[in-house]
């Protein structure tokens, strides 16, 4: 297998087509296709559904594409490596990002990435943290935040902060105290996430023991569709303090402080052991942990910091 094959791959399943893709490759469509048709003799799989309108990804050929396109990229990381060696800083680093913390630190570590590593290309991606971990552990990451500190195969983990879970309600609901003892959760209509969510599974751990029955009205996976339901007054739920500091300083919604120790989630930064270090994920490793813990201690993400100073 060569890594030609592999770029021809990834072209034609992009192009959709072999006409298509040898214009965008610059090889001969009869030449393409013997390089395709090697390619899935070598592997032994179809990777492609042929028709009169193009070329369509098999199972196999999806796949398939995960790998092929790690592999790319594990190229590129080698190279920019090697070029980078004893010098600054440089090349690409894949950075994943739950939903709720990219609202709260995406912009914070771009800039600080800017103004300290400007050789580096930092790729963010943003996603639910299940996702996220799959793609670290695939190799489609270089590094996440992630949620808790329980050991996985595969992951190290750096603990960076506990950020508290907060009680979040509509402008137009009842003035919420401080705090919110837990037992209250009860006589509101909650708008949570599923619950195979991590943040759901943190509420109904909290919440079983002392025996409360919530009241889940709907159960929305979008933050800002459930952000906007509380607004419109159509119940109340639970998040991190940071993803609704916004909405919370424009009034447009307000929050209370559950007073449980349990609503409380753990951030950690998480790499991926078995993957080859380079300068530049080493350095935007460190420059993730130090740009969040100036945000906990300025309190722009309210939370207790529970890692070490980078």
């Amino acid at each position: 297998m060569e890594l030609r094959q592999l770029r021809y791959f990834i072209g034609v399943s992009e192009a959709g087509s072999l006409l298509k893709a040898s214009g965008r490759l610059h090889i001969a469509q009869p030449a393409l296709g013997q390089q395709i048709a090697a390619l899935e003799s070598e592997v032994g799989a179809q990777l492609f559904d042929r028709s009169s309108r193009g070329m369509a990804l098999t199972d196999a050929g999806k796949v398939f594409l995960e790998h092929a396109k790690v592999v790319l990229s594990d190229l590129d990381r080698a190279r920019d490596a090697v070029r980078g060696a004893g010098s600054v800083p440089r090349g690409e680093v894949a950075l994943g990002l739950p939903t709720t913390v990219g609202l709260t630190a995406t912009v914070a570590i771009l800039k600080a990435c800017r103004a300290r590593l400007p050789d580096v290309r930092l790729k963010i991606v943003e996603a639910y943290s299940g996702f996220l971990r799959e793609w670290l552990l695939s190799g489609r990451l270089d590094l996440a935040v992630l949620f808790g500190d329980n050991a996985e195969a595969g992951l190290a983990k750096q603990p960076l902060l506990d950020e508290w879970l907060v009680f979040v309600a509509g402008a137009a609901a009842p003035r919420l105290p401080k705090k919110l003892p837990l037992a209250s959760l009860a006589t509101w209509p909650l708008i949570l996430p599923g619950k195979e969510h991590g943040l759901r599974k943190i509420i109904d751990d909290a919440c079983a023991p002392m025996g409360i029955a919530l009241d889940v009205v709907a159960e929305v996976e979008s933050l800002g569709s459930v952000k906007r339901a509380a607004q419109a007054g159509l119940g109340a739920t639970i998040l991190s303090m940071g993803s609704v500091a916004e909405e919370v300083a424009s009034g447009q919604l307000q929050n209370a402080r559950l007073d449980s120790p349990a609503m409380a989630r753990r951030v950690v930064c998480a790499t991926n052991i078995a993957r080859p270090a380079t300068q530049a994920k080493a350095a935007v490793h460190a420059l993730v942990q130090e740009v969040i813990r100036e945000m906990v201690q300025s309190k722009s993400w309210p939370g207790r910091w529970v890692g070490t100073r980078p």
